[in-house]
């Protein structure tokens, strides 16, 4: 069989966040790996270490059709046997198109099909696979798509990075006096989380060494104005490719509720999580009910004026000051996360499509 050519699309920037490009990323290392030729196409709006991390490995970064005719156009003009769609912005009806034009189609979704008409479909958040309230109709088994789904987190997109860092068990917690704690919320933060939980955090008064991953400068300005309480230090940073070595040293993670998720349970990391935006909502309220990660609400709450923004603050400042102060109560989470995210899902989605391409009857 020729060399496999694997085309991306994706777009990150700081409206955006840089979800879908970390998860076409780690598709892409898999791909590499089996010796495809590789290739995204997308715009990358004003982050220089996401741009690095392409160029490091090589892979070209190209405009990014919108269109079905555009998109068919490109697969068209770089011979393309396999077209990943990651986007919550593309026409639709981009991935019927390929289809009948004879190339490979896989969606990248969450939760929500948007019409598309894949040959393969993959929603790698927890508990995608099972069908239950809030499903949306025809995705929880997998019935009504044309096309196969992968679901669950079984099938979670890793980077090369994450997998390495990932511990041989699942690192039990101890006590400590300060307590080491990361607070990050996407590549670009883009609805501004880190500030408020940087405040909630200080509201738990327990001492704590506490790094905040700041993705754009106002976002750090707003950080940097926030006083430490006694025994607290804050201490922001820009976005760095160390990120996994930050979690795995980190005695407590608090984070969005987005792909990173996945990153935090295979590194065995005890995590509390808030719910930045409506889409993350399902997984988020999954996780967290499965014990995967503490919960701490959704950004509007915490962020809401009146009786009720206090309340909420002051119950995430409580879930906090708990998980904080217990070691047995942080290495339950670790556990459990630890044990449900292994790290092969990008091998096992690149072996679907390799297996469905490989089955498919030649042609011309």
């Amino acid at each position: 069989m020729s060399t496999l050519r694997v085309g991306l699309r994706c777009d990150a920037g700081p409206r955006r966040g840089v979800g879908h490009l970390v998860r076409c990323l780690a598709l892409a290392e898999e791909f590499l790996a089996r010796g495809a030729d590789v290739t995204v196409f997308g715009t990358v709006e004003r982050l220089d270490w996401a741009t690095a991390e392409l160029a490091a490995r090589g892979i070209p970064l190209l405009p990014g059709p919108d269109s079905a005719a555009e998109l068919v156009e490109t697969a068209r003009r770089h011979h393309l046997d396999v077209l990943v769609l990651d986007s919550y912005e593309l026409d639709p009806a981009g991935a019927g198109a390929l289809r009948a034009a004879g190339v490979y189609a896989l969606a990248i979704i969450d939760g929500d099909n948007r019409g598309q008409v894949a040959d393969l479909y993959l929603d790698q958040n927890f508990g995608a696979e099972l069908p239950g309230p809030g499903a949306v109709p025809g995705l929880g088994a997998g019935a009504g798509l044309p096309g196969r789904l992968l679901a669950g987190s079984g099938y979670a997109l890793l980077r090369d990075t994450v997998i390495s860092a990932r511990p041989p068990v699942a690192p039990p917690a101890t006590a400590v006096g300060r307590p080491r704690v990361l607070a990050f919320f996407g590549g670009t933060d883009a609805v501004g989380a880190a500030p408020v939980l940087t405040r909630v955090l200080v509201a738990t008064g327990h001492p704590m060494d506490l790094t905040v991953i700041v993705g754009r400068p106002e976002i750090e300005a707003e950080v940097e104005d926030v006083t430490p309480g006694r025994g607290q230090i804050i201490r922001p940073v820009p976005p760095t490719t160390s990120l996994p070595a930050l979690i795995t040293e980190a005695d407590l993670v608090v984070s969005a509720a987005g792909t990173s998720t996945w990153e935090l349970c295979c590194l065995g990391a005890p995590t509390a999580l808030v719910c930045v935006v409506d889409n993350q909502r399902e997984s988020y309220t999954r996780v967290v009910r499965h014990g995967l990660a503490a919960g701490l609400g959704e950004l509007p709450e915490l962020t809401a004026g009146g009786v009720a923004g206090r309340a909420a603050r002051a119950t995430a400042a409580r879930t906090l000051h708990g998980l904080l102060s217990s070691p047995q109560r942080r290495t339950t989470l670790a556990t459990r996360a630890w044990s449900t995210v292994d790290g092969q899902g990008r091998a096992r989605v690149v072996d679907a499509v390799l297996d469905a391409v490989r089955a498919a009857p030649v042609t011309g």
